[in-house]
């Protein structure tokens, strides 16, 4: 992880000083008070082991894909931001408030309709990564107990069973805490992945790189990609809370400058591309020696568990201010409260439910992130900043800035839904083993 020069100061609510830098995956937050919590890093890039994965489907056309997401990203990110001001006054504080500019006076209560919109896409976001994580806690805790061949549902109730504490989370204290271990965590297997890697630099080959590629697996490596750099969301409470809002465009671009050169670097130089070619596996630690494996899963299990609490809390609290409406429910004032009531209580079971059988549903990590990054990601990064900012900017905006705006959201639109459709009836490669359904019988015959 690489730490930024940003000062983030006490924003307009009152809320304590807050510390803004990035990460392999996007822009995080971390705060001891407000409501800004629940925006520490929930991708604690953990994600960013199945780049290698995707540019091996998608060849040199997702190196491309992978460099221009970044500078994509980044120009959807001012746009957005700029959407909360007018005439150099603030006048809007976050994605909902944009929303519900632009959908006045389009059809009656149709802000009530897009402020449902963005809390379910945030929901769907939110739920898609508690899935994912606990898609790979039980992918490797299926791999550390190979020598025992339980079969993957028992792996996966297992796992449900080590995060069911998470129903009783009244305090976002503890999970900045696990989001800094998870942090620090990435950069060990980071580190253990790379220099396994430089180690075998005089094996490195390019022949696994191509430029003709199916045209099933390069979208929904594009999902995966702009999976990697969604980070829209947290932007407008980001650059409310910063000391210096001058400089948000500046430390945006630095943010994903940085972010493209080390995915690019990790992916391609010593992430498994130039080291394993087309043996690459979905998640990269399976390609690793057998003696070195078993650490760097354990390490990783431990920080999938660990990552788990903090999109599953911003989850549950959207739903219960969404559906309970009750003001008690609010970050603020759990931390005073005694217990969780028993609508909480349904409210979070239900969440860990529905997350516990969509990784059962979706045993693929590459194909869930690649279905996640075409709906949320390139509804929320791609297709809404740049609509909103034609709407919202019009008359500020010279023909080059709408060109590429209104190239944006064609580019947006064509990604989500042909991803949604490959991510669905796509098959997976014969080359490549499922790693889920195929995990516990294989690694015996391997040793």
């Amino acid at each position: 992880m690489l730490k930024h020069l940003l000062m983030v100061g006490p924003s307009s609510r009152g809320e304590e000083a807050e510390v803004g830098f990035c990460s392999f995956n996007s822009l995080v937050l971390i705060g001891n008070r407000g409501r800004n919590k629940k925006k520490i890093q929930y991708k604690n890039g953990i994600f960013v082991l199945g780049l290698p994965f995707a540019l091996v489907q998608s060849g040199y056309m997702g190196l491309v894909v992978l460099v221009l997401s970044a500078w994509v990203c980044n120009h959807t990110g001012r746009s957005l931001v700029a959407c909360l001001y007018e005439e150099e006054h603030r006048v809007r504080h976050s994605y909902q408030d944009i929303m519900d500019a632009c959908c006045k006076g389009l059809w009656p209560n149709w802000s009530v309709v897009g402020g449902w919109l963005i809390n379910l896409a945030q929901v769907i976001e939110l739920l898609m990564t508690c899935t994912l994580y606990l898609l790979v806690s039980t992918t490797l805790l299926c791999d550390s107990l190979s020598g025992v061949a339980l079969p993957r549902s028992v792996c996966s109730l297992m796992s449900l069973m080590f995060l069911l504490p998470c129903l009783l989370l009244t305090d976002l204290r503890p999970v900045s805490t696990f989001s800094l271990l998870c942090s620090l965590a990435h950069i060990l297997i980071s580190l253990l992945v790379i220099l396994y890697c430089l180690s075998c630099a005089r094996y490195w080959s390019w022949s696994s790189l191509s430029l003709s590629v199916d045209p099933e697996d390069f979208i929904v490596s594009v999902g995966v990609i702009i999976f990697s750099y969604t980070s829209q969301i947290f932007l407008p409470s980001l650059e409310g809370s910063m000391e210096v809002r001058g400089q948000f465009d500046t430390m945006l671009g630095w943010t994903h400058g940085v972010a493209c050169i080390m995915k690019t670097t990790f992916s391609l130089l010593v992430g498994a591309v130039l080291t394993w070619g087309s043996e690459t596996s979905e998640v990269i630690t399976d390609n690793l020696p057998l003696n070195l494996r078993p650490i760097v899963n354990l390490c990783l299990l431990a920080k999938a568990l660990l990552s788990f609490p903090l999109p599953f809390y911003s989850a549950a609290e959207i739903l219960q201010t969404w559906f309970l409406r009750d003001a008690s429910l609010s970050s603020s004032s759990k931390q005073t409260s005694h217990g969780i009531s028993c609508p909480t209580l349904m409210v979070r079971g239900a969440l860990l439910v529905s997350s516990y059988l969509l990784s059962m549903l979706v045993p693929r990590f590459s194909l869930l992130m690649g279905l996640t990054g075409s709906v949320t990601g390139a509804a929320m990064t791609l297709i809404l900043p740049s609509l909103f900012h034609l709407k919202l900017q019009w008359m500020r905006l010279t023909v080059q800035d709408r060109i590429i705006d209104v190239a944006i959201l064609s580019l947006g639109i064509i990604c989500s839904v042909a991803g949604v459709i490959c991510a669905i009836i796509g098959a997976p490669p014969p080359s490549i083993k499922d790693i889920s359904s195929q995990r516990c019988v294989s690694r015996a015959h391997h040793r």
